[in-house]
């Protein structure tokens, strides 16, 4: 069941687990324990999992808590449990009416929903900053304010994990310490908000926008179904190789999931008598869904504005003094092999893996074709929508010829779109995970920004390269286990974006550190954030979309998660190394 968060722009998917998943494609609590408490605010239930963020969170490690405090915090969220939860409240033993009778009381109050942060959250992710600052001696090698910065990240971060506001207003909340606090100056605080990138990703969130409005993604996924769907098969390689194409001008994996493909393997799945929350969804939904699923992670790996964390994998890149010269073509020239053959291989390995009950769907080309003659033919704004990419992705490949930055691209491609009416300025304005994007890329980027300018990246690379040489390394042995820590410890994150603004920067000034070529480390990184989307049913939004449509059982997503891990990693290591090797990427 979808419920909509309007104070967020995102929505919750409540599914018969009784987790509370959110569809955002920035982040979401996710239960990882069945003993975790519940903790009701209002309209929703967060789950607080303090076990999982004390045991195996290695920024917890770092900062040695102590079995005390960890008890002591464990007892204060059991009391607001019981306090802020009305159903373990004792009920009123004489009730005076008829809507105050114990069979009534099953139906929740009619009560305003409740305003503000939610209290554990908001003090786990301040108590992170103060023990930060305060309780962790500052190393020699770092100044005060890069410290105190560090602090703030480390709170901003939890915050946009835990979620005791909505991410972009958590974010801003960080931003006004950092100014209050005196650790950065105003402009400093707001330098990024005037960044390319960050501009980028927020028309690209209008683009997606464009493709749903008009119903271009759907039918360009539905002829794929007519051409290719015989088979169960072929339905997935024709949903994959649509996704594919879809990609470049529909930046945001999670709306191409909600929006496009979700729908149309459900339609698929019900026509095969494959139902949701049955054991009939082994028929073929189960199937798609995984396919679909783990074929995401190539797709969005495969062009630079494919995804939203690509474009700030590249900024991050940048501060860092690695500079990617014609971005949207050389990422696409670097990551064509490894990634195309990932796209034909991943289909068939789960065929094999987790094999559909039902083979054959001869009935699908039928259906889809029924659809797009309900469809009607190709209108108006369609074409104005093709032809608006069209121009947006040449524009894009021949940036670098043209002295045309890519935001620039983009902001012809949305002019053209609001002049030719396919998008109003409503449109535009409606679209909150646009200007939430804006609020908290802006504030995530600016810091990373600042650790870099006071030397905390710095000094950490320089640790690094310093235990690495003790280990006498060699850069490719560096550089492997560097990506594969990168990639794993993705199973603390529950977003991608939030992965890369935490870790991004750290682990890219590693690499460096050991004498890794830059521009190789930059983007296997980046590649590498794509990859690690479908470990789990919390890794990122799309990843909630595609368990909460309920086809598939959460062991399923976790194994068939860490296999295709391995086999993508190890497509990506053959072939992307020897792909690299011929281009002189190092």
């Amino acid at each position: 069941m979808a419920v909509d968060n309007g104070s967020s722009g995102g929505s919750y998917a409540i599914n018969n687990r009784g987790c509370c998943c959110c569809l955002r494609f920035s982040s979401f609590g996710p239960c990882l324990s069945n003993n975790s408490p519940l903790v009701s605010y209002g309209k929703f239930c967060t789950p607080i999992c303090l076990h999982y963020l004390f045991l195996f969170d290695p920024l917890f490690h770092l900062l040695h808590f102590p079995s005390s405090l960890f008890r002591s915090i464990s007892l204060f969220q059991s009391l607001l449990t019981l306090f802020f939860n009305p159903k373990l409240r004792r009920p009123n033993p004489m009730p005076t009416s008829a809507s105050q009778s114990p069979d009534n009381q099953l139906s929740p109050p009619n009560t305003p929903h409740k305003q503000g942060a939610k209290p554990i959250p908001f003090l786990i992710s301040v108590a992170i900053g103060i023990i930060v600052r305060f309780a962790v001696p500052k190393p020699a090698g770092v100044s005060t304010k890069a410290w105190q910065l560090l602090a703030i990240f480390l709170s901003t971060i939890t915050g946009l994990v835990l979620n005791p506001l909505p991410v972009g207003a958590w974010a801003i909340l960080g931003l006004t310490v950092t100014v209050v606090t005196k650790t950065l100056t105003f402009s400093a605080a707001f330098n990024a908000f005037t960044s390319e990138v960050i501009w980028l990703i927020v028309i690209s969130f209008f683009f997606a926008r464009g493709f749903v409005k008009t119903g271009l993604g759907d039918r360009i996924a539905t002829y794929f179904v007519k051409w290719m769907g015989k088979s169960t098969l072929g339905l997935s390689y024709g949903l994959t190789i649509s996704e594919a194409l879809i990609a470049p001008a529909m930046p945001s994996t999670t709306a191409r999931a909600g929006g496009v493909f979700l729908p149309i393997i459900k339609s698929l799945s019900l026509a095969a008598d494959s139902k949701p929350n049955d054991p009939s969804s082994k028929k073929i939904g189960a199937y798609l869904v995984q396919s679909q699923f783990q074929s995401a992670g190539n797709s969005s790996a495969l062009f630079l504005t494919a995804a939203a964390q690509n474009l700030l994998c590249i900024k991050l890149a940048e501060q860092l003094g690695v500079q990617i010269t014609s971005p949207w073509l050389t990422w696409a020239k670097f990551a064509c092999v490894p990634a195309i053959i990932g796209l034909l291989a991943t289909p068939a390995i789960l065929y094999k893996l987790f094999p559909p009950e039902t083979k054959n769907t001869p009935e699908a080309p039928a259906m889809a074709a029924r659809k797009l003659e309900a469809m009607g033919p190709v209108s108006k704004n369609e074409w104005f929508m093709v032809g608006t990419m069209l121009v947006a992705v040449s524009l894009w490949i021949a940036g670098e010829k043209l002295k045309m930055a890519s935001v620039v691209a983009a902001m012809i491609g949305l002019s053209m779109l609001l002049s030719l009416g396919v998008l109003d300025w409503d449109d535009c304005l409606s679209e909150k995970s646009a200007w939430d994007t804006l609020a908290w890329f802006g504030v995530l980027v600016g810091m990373a920004g600042q650790l870099t300018t006071l030397g905390l990246v710095g000094w950490m690379s320089n640790s690094v390269a310093d235990l690495l040489k003790s280990m006498s390394l060699s850069w490719p042995a560096a550089f492997a286990i560097l990506q594969v820590l990168y990639f794993f410890v993705h199973y603390l994150f529950a977003s991608q974006t939030g992965h890369v603004a935490a870790l991004y920067s750290a682990f890219l000034a590693m690499h460096l550190a050991a004498k890794v070529p830059g521009v190789l480390a930059a983007l296997a990184l980046a590649y590498n954030t794509n990859l690690f989307g479908a470990l789990t049913h919390y890794s990122s939004g799309q990843a909630a979309v595609y368990y909460g449509g309920g086809f598939v059982e959460l062991r399923d997503v976790f194994k068939v998660g860490l296999a295709m891990a391995f086999i993508n990693g190890t497509i990506w290591t053959v072939f992307g190394c020897i792909w690299w090797k011929i281009l002189g990427l190092y």
